[in-house]
């Protein structure tokens, strides 16, 4: 352990990431976005090169990516009760908020409203994302042909292309174009295959028609294996699975749980608790989220060790490089998407101006920013302003 983890307590672990579970609004993106800006320009636990391979790394195993970039930071920082510490510490919050509305949408049948909150919050969080943009891009487009990757994966992903593809694709395409460039000596290559790969573990879902524990587990624990993308992918498998082969939820429980999903912080993934508190009170919230939330655990626990290795290694190295400029290019487009959702009226755009400034000028972490835009966002609905 080197001595910079040594000066990273638990609880300074625990408080972080407590404190972005409890604020991290605006799905994976902007999450990753509030990390950078803790952990690489606060408190330098990082550089801007090891959060991008961290990054790489997490956009190519299943799972929540936030949630993994937490857990891949206590890692680095505290190894193994680091990982456990940081994941916990970010997906407690969001399931304490999301299991207490699944209490309140059995009890009265309605999930409370929340869009003066997203409304106020959404174009802060704009800000936020593009200032980490910014500041990783320099690191991850260093060269001309990672620039090209990166313009590249910015229209595929803007027309649709599937995000693996993508990543996957710039990785390789770093790989022939770091070849063609330095062609590797005979008796030094390491190849990318060496390297353990990580594989998603399939559970196998419950067949029962009734609600049980050892089912509801299952079928998250499966989900939380496979499932990347984003939390409109998580719909479709929930949908598939809970709806229509067993059942247990209508299509309108199913909206009203990922609508708590999307407007509550912290990882979108928590919408396992409030499913599993519909279907099953307490358990089942407990078992849902632990369904879902433990793959990521063993997964960054597998891959969290190679990711040195990866550096390492110049042909692992280079698909890391065309994969951390990809996931950046990612983010890019989600910024885009967020922008056309966030920006709908003259007091979001005045928000939006206003956080860039404080951000640029006055260099307010990104927590402060998402609490001052949600007592905006209540101000301005209060006194009717939003249009």
């Amino acid at each position: 352990m080197t001595e910079a983890t040594e000066r990273t307590t638990l609880r300074e672990l625990a408080l972080l990431f407590l404190r972005l579970g409890a604020t991290a609004f605006g799905g994976p993106a902007a999450h990753i976005a509030m990390m950078q800006d803790e952990v690489v320009n606060r408190r330098e636990w990082l550089t801007e090169e090891r959060f991008l391979d961290l990054l790489g790394t997490t956009n190519l195993i299943p799972g929540p990516n936030s949630t993994e970039m937490a857990i891949h930071i206590g890692w680095e920082r505290r190894r193994w009760a680091g990982l456990a510490v940081a994941g916990l510490a970010f997906i407690l919050p969001a399931m304490l908020i999301t299991g207490t509305l699944g209490w309140a949408y059995v009890r009265f049948g309605s999930v409370p409203a929340a869009v003066w909150l997203l409304y106020g919050v959404k174009p802060v969080i704009l800000g936020v994302v593009l200032q980490a943009i910014w500041g990783l891009a320099p690191k991850a487009a260093r060269t001309m042909r990672l620039r090209v990757l990166a313009a590249v994966a910015v229209l595929l992903s803007a027309v649709g292309v599937n995000e693996l593809a993508v990543l996957f694709g710039a990785g390789a395409a770093a790989v022939i174009a770091a070849r063609i460039a330095n062609p590797p000596n005979s008796g030094s290559v390491t190849k990318l295959n060496q390297l353990s790969p990580v594989f998603p573990v399939v559970a196998g879902a419950a067949g029962a028609s009734a609600v049980t524990l050892p089912g509801l587990f299952g079928i998250f624990f499966k989900i939380g294996s496979v499932l990347f993308g984003s939390g409109y992918v998580l719909l479709a498998f929930l949908r598939a699975d809970l709806v229509e082969r067993l059942g247990w939820l209508t299509e309108a429980q199913l909206i009203d749980a990922i609508a708590v999903g999307q407007v509550t912080p912290g990882p979108v993934f928590t919408t396992a608790t409030f499913i599993g508190y519909v279907l099953a009170g307490p358990s089942g919230a407990l078992v849902a989220t632990a369904g879902i939330f433990l793959p990521a655990f063993i997964f960054v626990a597998l891959s969290g060790p190679l990711v040195p290795r990866l550096r390492a290694s110049p042909t692992a190295g280079a698909f890391l490089d065309g994969v951390n400029v990809a996931s950046l290019a990612l983010m890019a487009v989600v910024t885009i998407q967020l922008g056309h959702a966030a920006l709908i009226d003259v007091p979001t755009v005045g928000l939006a101006v206003v956080a860039a400034l404080l951000l640029v000028r006055f260099k307010l972490n990104a927590t402060s920013l998402v609490l001052g835009g949600a007592a905006a966002g209540w101000t301005i609905h209060a006194i009717g302003l939003a249009g």
